[in-house]
């Protein structure tokens, strides 16, 4: 029986705070361990390449559960994933902070611990978010209610840094992860408790349906996509590497780049707010992100207006998105505080578009139907190889060379090779009218 209008805007709203608060966690995993990384190789005696394997290995296994998650989320809904996300996420950080420095087994057990728990649980909450919002909002709604979503990543790289910097000081990295394990626990939980079904299992239709081209009442119904004629096209594997390449690039950045503005650029001080100057400029990523989400989102929403169909302009937003990522880091390799300050707003542009426009473009080649199937084992692709050789080639080029400069310029290659593959995006597939 179908839900009235009142209901589904209600559950639409529950979708999207439900998102905020899994994107909040997934990408707080990402941006903690870089203000952690320094303080557990002092404290561990690691090379970089050594405790950034456990960050590989947590998205190596992200990108694995991911997949079943996407079948889990068009069965279920996002409720399930969330709970699991919630145990898991728990389970990375509070197991991991028991691990005793200077013993040998110690390495392996952080593998384990952090690598295989934060990865199951992260690996919960990506395709969730992104594809219980695109279910619920298409066309001209999409984007700017992904934005608000999506606004949970740079506001936990903003709040976690500003939390869990004055206890790494003080405390060390054993009890900043038992502060995040209690953090990530409860709002995945409360997450869980708002979370609703998909509109396709409630009889509802999803939100921004009027902003798409009216359909001919001859013309054949939308076609239903398996998975294999999916990867058959070159529209998904266009995707795929676009996406690939570019999350490539920012997982090396946004790993490595508090390192780098210490022993790169010899940003040691203390700020004013009481915290290293390196962790402070870190912040302006999340600080300027929590206003590039939404506008970006409401940008991308009126391309789709002003251009009448919403493919075109989901693509033009996937070519622009690696520019700013090439820009940004460009000006971080610089050194120069000013203009390395705009490298990182540069670089907060570049992420309030690419992970929802890769997305958006793939749901309107496949539809809703089948699509967490289908982008979840996009996402096991992308996510098992972009941000774990991404995160790995930004620490073991510093262990070669001595310098992160190295690093960067990889980063800056994957961005540029982003880019090749979103222009090759097609803008109709095969029989299309």
């Amino acid at each position: 029986m179908a839900i009235s209008k009142e209901t589904a805007k209600k559950y639409g709203t529950c979708t999207v705070i439900a998102a905020w608060l899994a994107v909040f966690c997934l990408f707080g995993y990402r941006s903690s361990f870089s203000i952690m990384q320094t303080s557990l190789v002092d404290g561990m005696g690691w090379t970089s390449t050594q405790a950034s394997l456990g960050y590989c290995f947590m998205m190596t296994f992200y990108a694995i559960t991911a997949f079943f998650s996407g079948s889990l989320i068009d069965k279920r809904g996002t409720k399930p994933t969330y709970i699991i996300g919630a145990i898991c996420c728990f389970l990375g950080f509070f197991l991991t902070s028991f691990i005793p420095e200077g013993v040998s087994w110690s390495f392996p057990v952080y593998l384990l611990s952090y690598g295989v728990f934060a990865g199951v649980g992260t690996g919960m909450l990506w395709v969730s978010s992104t594809i219980s919002c695109r279910k619920w909002y298409v066309g001209a709604s999409y984007g700017s209610k992904w934005g608000l979503a999506f606004m949970g990543a740079p506001m936990a790289q903003l709040l976690l840094t500003i939390v869990v910097s004055p206890v790494l000081k003080n405390a060390g990295w054993s009890m900043g992860m038992k502060l995040l394990s209690v953090i990530m626990a409860v709002m995945l939980l409360i997450a869980a408790a708002v979370a609703k079904p998909m509109p396709d299992k409630i009889g509802a239709q999803p939100f921004g349906l009027d902003s798409l081209p009216k359909k001919d009442e001859n013309a054949k119904p939308a076609r239903t996509w398996t998975v294999g004629e999916a990867f058959k096209t070159r529209a998904l594997w266009c995707d795929i590497f676009a996406f690939m390449f570019a999350v490539m690039g920012e997982f090396l950045i946004w790993s490595q780049v508090v390192r780098f503005f210490t022993i790169d650029l010899g940003w040691t001080q203390e700020s004013l707010f009481g915290m290293p100057l390196a962790n402070v400029v870190y912040m302006l990523i999340g600080f300027a992100g929590i206003f590039a989400m939404p506008i970006t989102g409401k940008i991308s929403d009126a391309l789709v207006v002003k251009m009448g169909v919403e493919r075109p302009a989901r693509r033009l937003m996937l070519v622009v998105s690696p520019l700013f990522g090439i820009a940004g880091v460009l000006c971080a390799l610089t050194g120069n505080f000013p203009i390395v300050c705009l490298g990182m707003v540069l670089l907060s542009v570049y992420w309030g578009i690419e992970p929802g426009g890769a997305a958006g473009y793939a749901g309107t080649v496949f539809g809703g139907a089948s699509l967490g199937r289908i982008w979840g084992l996009s996402t096991l692709i992308i996510m098992g190889i972009g941000p774990s050789f991404g995160t790995f080639m930004g620490a073991f080029l510093f262990d070669m060379t001595g310098t992160y400069t190295t690093s960067l310029y990889f980063g800056l290659g994957a961005y540029i090779v982003s880019a090749i593959f979103a222009i090759l995006l097609p803008n109709k597939m095969k029989g299309e009218e």
